[in-house]
């Protein structure tokens, strides 16, 4: 496998787990103004917000 492919399946592996942690975002219960903070923080700074959302961020998920 070339380099290449390498950074690309790990980029869509790191798109697919922020897709997944915003969905648990919006899902979570909390403020909202606290919620925006967290999507702004996963889109702009997508693997430092991620590794920040998994350890500090919300736990608890609302159900449907």
């Amino acid at each position: 496998m070339q380099i290449e492919s390498v950074w690309i399946v790990l980029a869509v592996v790191l798109v697919i787990l922020e897709l997944w942690a915003i969905n648990r975002v919006r899902k979570s219960a909390g403020k909202g103004s606290n919620k925006g903070v967290w999507i702004i923080a996963i889109v702009f700074l997508p693997l430092f917000g991620l590794i920040a959302w998994a350890l500090a961020g919300p736990k608890h998920v609302t159900q449907d």
